[in-house]
């Protein structure tokens, strides 16, 4: 009982932070803590939505880990994680962004590995050497933009670092970015998500693929806007080449997938792709702060939406597991169809507007040829997606290929959610 309350107490923190957020976003933009930490519409909207995130994942949660003797714990880590993914979509200042980064992350390896068995420990194992050797070469960078900028406030890099070594400035923005990409789980810092989401709990693997790059994102459009608005290290052609990197190199892998989990990882790292468009032309575009913003809302959402499906289904973890969905468990087969069409971004789901607002963003921003990428990326990824749907509405029983217990939809279905 005690740790239902702690689950229920996290929910109404979630809830009711996510209701003081949306009532102080109508307020005007503002700075905290020394100018450190902003209060503007992209901080107001990644609070909203990493809230809201979280307290969908704990509420996932409840089911699959109760009676589970650390249960509190779970919801405690989901916290503080959000926590960070909070700081640092809001982060105004160098080592406020540090601080984020490593709130955000400790948390998460914990989570990555909270079931204690062999798939949870190599992948906390896997997550936590990336994140450490990527976040020491984060820790780099904000070192060397540190010396090159003469401080670690955004306004004051903004007009300094123009004036800085150029070398010297584009050295530390790659290395800041190879960390940034590490929490979005885009490229060069992928390669960590798809064991991470496969060996983890449910649950938790809808968290990693959600709060984390909500943060991360809000965090790169800032530093996009900001600081990095006038060094002429080019950033902008540097970000859309990982774009572009990102929603292929993702897509291309996700073809090749049985397992459902390790599809929605490399669809999320492909997504990382289109939420990268605007930040490639953020300051270049007025179209690019609100197509971000409502991207990561709906992506959100439709993610979110896809993994309770796979929560409510524990003991299915192939796609061919899936077949007979539609029969004896129809409302889960629509739910699965509409988050999946969802993330390919056909109309009128969310995320569709949300790819018309980012595609819009990048066109106006001169990066045409990223555009084009984009929509033949978000047309090769329906392919993939079909490949589920596809069984779900089959008839005939399951292959009997799941992992774990090996039940097919059929049976899996009467498992515990």
């Amino acid at each position: 009982a005690g740790e239902w309350l702690v689950g229920l107490l996290a929910c109404a923190v979630c809830g009711a932070g996510a209701v003081a957020a949306a009532v102080l976003a109508t307020g005007a933009p503002a700075t905290a803590f020394s100018g450190s930490f902003a209060a503007d519409p992209v901080t107001a909207t990644a609070r909203i939505v990493i809230l809201g995130s979280t307290l969908l994942v704990t509420l996932l949660g409840l089911g699959p880990l109760h009676g589970h003797p650390r249960q509190s714990e779970f919801f405690v880590l989901l916290q503080l994680a959000a926590l960070g993914a909070l700081m640092l979509a809001g982060a105004q200042d160098l080592l406020l962004l540090a601080a984020a980064y490593l709130l955000a992350s400790v948390p998460s390896y914990v989570l990555a590995g909270f079931r204690k068995d062999a798939p949870g420990t190599e992948a906390a194992l896997k997550y936590y050497v990336v994140g450490a050797l990527l976040g020491v070469l984060m820790l780099a960078g904000i070192t060397v933009l540190y010396a090159a900028g003469r401080g670690s406030a955004y306004p004051l890099l903004r007009t300094e670092l123009p004036e800085a070594s150029a070398g010297l400035t584009a050295a530390g923005t790659v290395l800041l970015l190879a960390g940034m990409l590490f929490k979005a789980a885009g490229v060069p810092g992928h390669y960590w998500l798809p064991d991470a989401v496969q060996g983890s709990a449910a649950p938790v693997a809808a968290f990693l693929t959600t709060v984390p790059k909500i943060g991360a994102l809000a965090a790169l459009y800032r530093l996009a806007a900001v600081p990095f608005s006038g060094t002429p290290a080019g950033w902008p052609e540097l970000v859309a080449v990982l774009s572009a990197a990102s929603m292929t190199l993702g897509n291309l892998a996700a073809f090749f997938q049985r397992d459902v989990r390790r599809l929605l990882a490399y669809s999320a790292i492909s997504q990382v792709g289109y939420l990268l468009m605007p930040v490639a032309v953020a300051g270049r575009d007025s179209l690019a702060q609100p197509a971000l913003l409502f991207y990561l809302a709906a992506y959100a959402l439709t993610n979110l939406g896809a993994f309770a499906v796979v929560c409510a289904l524990p003991g299915v973890r192939t796609l061919d597991g899936y077949r007979g969905l539609a029969r004896h468990r129809p409302a889960l087969a629509v739910s699965l169809t509409v988050c999946l069409l969802g993330l390919v971004g056909t109309p009128p789901t969310a995320v569709f507007l949300g790819k018309l607002e980012v595609f819009g963003a990048a066109l106006d921003g001169g990066f045409g040829w990223l555009m084009v990428l984009a929509a033949v990326n978000t047309l090769a990824s329906l392919f993939y997606y079909l490949r589920w749907i596809a069984p779900a509405f089959a008839i005939g029983p399951s292959s009997g290929n799941g992992d774990g217990d090996g039940n097919g939809a059929p049976d899996g279905a009467g498992g515990r959610g």
